[in-house]
Order: structure tokens, then sequence, then C-alpha cells
């Protein structure tokens, strides 16, 4: 179940790089499956908008694997693990007029989840002297950033919507 016991503080970054690695690669897998059950189509369009971005996003973090001499790795990502489950279970029992509303405040969970890892390896990075890795994952965490408020702006009209039809 485990690897090689994590040893030193570099072993422990690269971990969690690779956990961002394995989040952003699910999300890459979950984003078309929401953007089939979203009725909205603004909310699909953005949906697509973020698929793009997540790609760019696995990119960025495989060039920083390669800025640190390092194997580009994925590591276990149990939160975003979680986040996809519930998501899924939640579309199962809403009535498909209510899946906008479902999938809107997953999009909130994950990119709040997504903005804390990412500062927390800008701030490690930081501290390492690595700027290159720096200037790659903070393209992410801006990205990350505007794509929550975005999804807040979306859901404000969604919450609008659902509260006038209560």
């Amino acid at each position: 179940l485990l690897g090689p016991k994590i040893e030193t503080p570099r072993e422990l970054y690269l971990h969690k790089l690779g956990a961002a690695l394995k989040m952003e690669n699910t999300i890459l897998e979950m984003l078309p499956q929401l953007e089939e059950h979203a009725n909205d189509s603004q909310l699909q369009e953005a949906l697509r908008r973020h698929h793009e971005e997540t790609q760019m996003h696995v990119r960025n973090l495989e060039q920083a694997f390669s800025a640190l001499g390092a194997e580009v790795d994925d590591s276990p990502c149990p939160t975003i693990e979680g986040l996809e489950k519930e998501g899924q279970s939640n579309l199962k029992m809403v009535d498909d007029s209510l899946n906008d509303n479902v999938i809107i405040s997953g999009v909130y969970e994950t990119e709040h989840h997504e903005i804390a890892v990412y500062e927390g390896l800008i701030t490690t990075a930081e501290a390492m002297g690595e700027q290159d890795v720096v200037a790659l994952l903070q393209e992410n965490l801006e990205n990350e950033q505007e794509t929550l408020q975005r999804a807040q702006q979306m859901g404000q009209k969604l919450a609008q919507r659902a509260a006038m039809a209560v």
C-alpha cells in the first residue's frame, strides 16, 4: 500500500507535487462527465474551458518535476477522490433539474482544495529557492482563483434561480 518511507523534505515535496498531479489528472477525467450532467449552457462552457486549463495545469506540474530534476510521478490524492465520490453520489440523489447546483458546489469545494494545495507547494518552492517551480505553480494558482471567482458568480445566479423556485 505504501511506498518507501519519505525521509527528506525534498522527498516530501515531490510526494506532494505528485499528489497535485494526481488531483489535476482526476479533475481532467471528471470535467467531461460533469459537462454531460450540466443543464446550463454557460456552466457547460465554463467546464469545457476549465478542462483546457486543467490540461495546462498538468503540463506545468510535469515541468515542475523536470525543473527539480525529478521523474514525473503521481502520488495518491485521497481528497480529490473523496470530492469526486461525493459529487457523483449527489448527482445520483438529486432530480436532474438540480444537477447544476450540485456541480457548482462541487466546483467550489474542489477549487478551494486546489488553491490550498498550490499555496502550500509555492511556499515550499520559494523557501527552496526554486523560482522556476514557483512561476509554474503560480500560474496554476491564479487560474484556480479565477475559476473559483467565475464559479461563485455562476453559483449566485443558480442560487437566486433556486430561491425563486421555492
